[in-house]
This record gives structure tokens, sequence and C-alpha cells, in this order.
């Protein structure tokens, strides 16, 4: 069994569709394009795929990950080719690997996100982030299915920082004067801290209300350096295998044959 993990976006219009939306269209996509898909066992057998941390519904992303397993083995880039092209634009798959290494999930440890906040401008922003920073904890509260839960936002975020808007190709809306940019890095833990957990704190310490709804991106996701206080591509471990791989027994054999390298 091959294992191949992937990496796909949610853009434009496409960031509405709910995980189990995006789970039918995947599933679709893999029978077009005629992938060799190992089954569950049981009475209802399901393609086997993993997904791992999936962005909430309504925001964008540019780093969600999945893995699949195949019965055959095929070459990662041919396979992302052919699903990208099996799926509508905006979920668009953008990097294949094949798996070498255990535990994917265990490297998704933070995320890093993109904020717009129309109608505020980058003034109040940078003074609604200083304020978010300097407390030592900001409680919000989330209504869940238990009922509304209060926790702690702030100790979750990494950085926050506030900037001015820059023209991007997948901008869901034009740019404008009254707008600022926030770009977030939070930890993954246990209550899970959102983006709009951290909207809510700056509510909370600085009175920081956006006229409309924030337009929210994932730029990245993977393992959190302490040092660098950067997020690191989770399927770079996997290119390191593949690189640092001995070469195979057919490319041995074809270099070590009569008047190979020969003019």
């Amino acid at each position: 069994m091959q294992r191949i993990r992937l990496r796909y976006t949610k853009r434009g219009r496409l960031r509405f569709t709910s995980h189990r939306d995006f789970q039918r269209a995947f599933e679709r996509a893999l029978r077009r394009a005629e992938v060799p898909m190992a089954y569950s066992a049981g009475f209802t057998p399901h393609p086997k795929v993993s997904y791992a941390n999936a962005a909430p519904t309504g925001t964008g992303s540019e780093a969600e990950f999945l893995e699949i397993a195949l019965t055959e083995a095929r070459d990662p880039e041919t396979l992302r080719v052919l699903l990208d092209e099996s799926l509508p634009d905006g979920l668009d798959i953008t990097d294949a690997v094949e798996a070498r290494t255990s535990g994917l999930a265990d490297r998704l440890t933070a995320s890093v996100w993109e904020l717009r906040l129309d109608g505020v401008t980058f003034e109040d922003a940078e003074k609604a982030v200083s304020a978010f920073l300097a407390a030592d904890t900001v409680e919000v509260q989330r209504k869940t299915k238990n009922g509304i839960r209060t926790f702690d936002a702030r100790s979750a975020v990494a950085d926050l920082v506030a900037d001015r808007p820059q023209a991007r190709p997948q901008a869901d809306r034009p740019l404008d004067n009254a707008c600022a940019i926030l770009r977030l890095v939070v930890r993954h833990v246990t209550p899970a801290v959102r983006p709009d957990d951290v909207l809510s704190g700056l509510r909370a310490v600085a009175d920081l209300a956006p006229p409309v709804p924030a337009a929210v991106t994932r730029l990245a996701q993977g393992l959190f350096d302490e040092e660098s206080g950067t997020v690191t591509d989770p399927l770079a471990p996997d290119r390191e295998v593949v690189t640092a791989a001995p070469p195979t027994a057919a490319a041995t054999a074809s270099a070590t044959a009569p008047g190979a390298g020969s003019a």
C-alpha cells in the first residue's frame, strides 16, 4: 500500500464549503481520476482518506492537508495534476508527496492566519494588537453544543501583528483605504483558539469591532519552531527522506552497465 500526502486550498467562494462538502467533492474527484484507492473493511467500505485539522467553514485556506492510501503505486505529481483537474476551481491540489514518515497530524501544531478587517484603519488595528499582546490573559466566550464556554485566547497566540493591505491574486474583496490586515500565528491547543476567538479578544481589550465580518485565510500550517517563531512545512520531512534515499536497483544497474556514460 502506498500513502500519498496532499496539500490543498479553499479559495474564493469555495471557502464557504463545509468539511463534509469537501469530502464529497474529493471522493468524486478520486473516482473521476481513476485513483486506485484502498478501501476500509466492513459492510460500508470507504476510501482510506485521512483529513488533518480542517479549517472552519467560511474561512479560506492555502494550507489544508490530507493523506490517501493506494493499492497501486503512482507518481505523486502525476496524481496531483489528475486530482486538481477533477476538482472545482478554488479547491486546488497544490502539493503532493509520498508519505515516508509517520505522524503528519502530529506535525500540525500551529497555523498562520491572515485576517482582513474592512472598515478598520491600520492605526486602530495596531493599537488593539498592542493591548491584546500586553494582556496576561484575554477571556472570551464561545457557544458550543454543551453551552457557553469561557477560555483564554491569549496564551495560544504566538504572534500577532497589524499590517497595511497588499493586493494578492486570490483576494476576495477589492482593496480600499479603510482596511487593516492582521497576521496571526496561533498554536493548536485544547480548547482550540480560532481566529474569531482572537477577534473577540480584540473587541474585549480594545473595543475593536469591524463593521463587516473579517475575511480570514489560513496561509500556513505545520510544526511551530519555538526559536524562530515560524511555522514549518509539514511535508518537508517526507521530501527529505526521498532526497536522501539511495538510488534504486534499476538506476544502479543502468549507471554501471557497460558503456554507461560514454559519449
